[in-house]
């Protein structure tokens, strides 16, 4: 009997630890053909399967033929998707619009479709699959695919131009009511938006804030296909054309960089933020709307978001710290860090 109760508890550890590796092996496997989910998510999205579901739902048949694709593969990838969470599929085979697949629709305010078009664009994909040379190398590899750096191919009126606009359009669109909130603007002056984009944010930010008057720099093949033609602005915003690494706008209460810098080297913040410093008055504030990586229990997204920085561009998310000694050496000091609901902060620096 003594023997029998001494090897219990040995044989519940090996059990324990048997479960542990093959968990393990579970996670590392599945982690390795991780990449077949973005490419399954890129089938869907790019047929329109979500704008095909909101009437109802409908059988991969239905969607195939409709879409003009192979119907039983069509279904092997919507099933693949539906476990996560993307699409759910009913006892009779039809597939179902999910909070994830409502997102991704074409016609709903808070839509990332353009954003998850992007993401698996080749431009992401090729350079996420030669990861291991970026790390060797300690440069990405962008331009060595594809001959040009990324915002070099993302400039003028081309395809990558307009899916890369389109898609940080999107992004901005989800986010830009909570962060004009986070701060408090003056309640009156010029707002500058920095590289703003097709001025999503810089329109919120005015229609927030009756005085205040805006000003939209940007390249000119961005600007024409501005936003800012709303009668709840007008008459209280212009558009600059120029290059935020030859010089900014002189004349701002308010800059505004909102995810500009950490996609950037720091030669390249540095010479942004020089800029700025140049053009800034002893009362002008400059706002960096980008992630705050907190030294202690780093967000997963965070983390994410680092490494593609250093997959596709050539930037990196910063804490804090890194900021203030990115601020200082460009003659501006960080004033302090406001939080917003999301995932963004705004770290707000005057001349120093």
């Amino acid at each position: 009997m003594s023997d029998d109760r001494s090897e219990q508890p040995g044989q519940a550890e090996q059990a324990q630890q048997a479960a542990r590796i093959a968990g393990a092996i579970r996670q590392v496997l599945g982690d390795s053909l991780g990449y077949l989910y973005p490419a399954a998510l890129r089938v869907a999205v790019r047929a329109g399967i979500p704008d095909r579901l909101v009437a109802g739902p409908r059988t991969a048949e239905e969607l195939a033929a409709e879409a003009g694709l192979h119907g039983p593969f069509l279904y092997r990838v919507l099933r693949f998707l539906a476990t996560r969470g993307v699409f759910r599929e009913d006892g009779a085979g039809a597939f179902h619009l999910t909070p994830a697949a409502q997102v991704l629709r074409s016609d709903v305010p808070y839509s990332v479709r353009s954003p998850a078009l992007l993401f698996t664009d080749e431009m992401y994909w090729k350079s996420a699959e030669r990861l291991e040379d970026t790390v060797r190398e300690g440069t990405t590899v962008f331009d060595d695919i594809f001959g040009i750096p990324l915002f070099d191919r993302v400039d003028g009126d081309g395809a990558p131009a307009e899916l890369f606009s389109a898609a940080l359009d999107s992004l901005s669109a989800t986010e830009e009511s909570s962060i004009a909130d986070s701060y408090g603007f003056p309640a009156s002056g010029t707002v500058i938006d920095l590289a703003g984009g097709t001025g999503g944010f810089l329109r919120t930010v005015l229609a927030k804030n009756p005085k205040l008057r805006g000003i939209l720099f940007e390249r000119a093949a961005v600007l024409r296909r501005h936003r800012l033609d709303d009668p709840a602005v007008a008459g209280r915003w212009e558009t600059t054309t120029g290059d935020l690494y030859e010089s900014v706008p002189p004349g701002g209460d308010v800059y505004v960089l909102k995810r500009i810098i950490h996609d950037k080297s720091r030669a390249d913040c540095l010479r942004i933020l020089g800029n700025c410093r140049k053009a800034m008055g002893d009362d002008s504030r400059l706002l960096i709307v980008d992630a705050v990586v907190p030294r202690e229990d780093v967000p997963p997204g965070a983390v994410l978001s680092d490494v593609l920085m250093l997959t596709v561009f050539e930037g990196k998310e910063r804490t804090e710290d890194e900021f203030a000694s990115l601020l200082e050496e460009a003659g501006l000091r960080l004033l302090r860090v406001h939080p917003t609901p999301g995932s963004l902060s705004i770290t707000e620096a005057a001349i120093g």
